[in-house]
């Protein structure tokens, strides 16, 4: 594994929130570094909103249509 890879993806795909936000908070419990899938309009503000409220670093991954991608790491 590289270090441009994840530790660890969370697929939240079908989940409304706050439920990808709290499988987020739930992965970065054990996982410096965090690939978050999600296809919730409100999913980007939830996840915003944690990564702020805990020091994340967080970066929108493109290129995909199918749900939008987050990648969060401990800052």
């Amino acid at each position: 594994m590289t270090s441009d890879e994840p530790t660890l993806v969370v697929d939240a795909r079908g989940m409304r929130c706050p439920w990808p936000a709290l499988r987020l908070a739930r992965a970065m419990r054990e996982a410096a570094d965090v690939l978050l899938i999600a296809d919730d309009p409100q999913a980007g503000r939830e996840v915003a909103a944690i990564a702020a409220e805990h020091g994340w670093q967080l970066a929108p991954e493109t290129g995909r249509s199918d749900a939008e991608r987050w990648r969060v790491r401990r800052g």
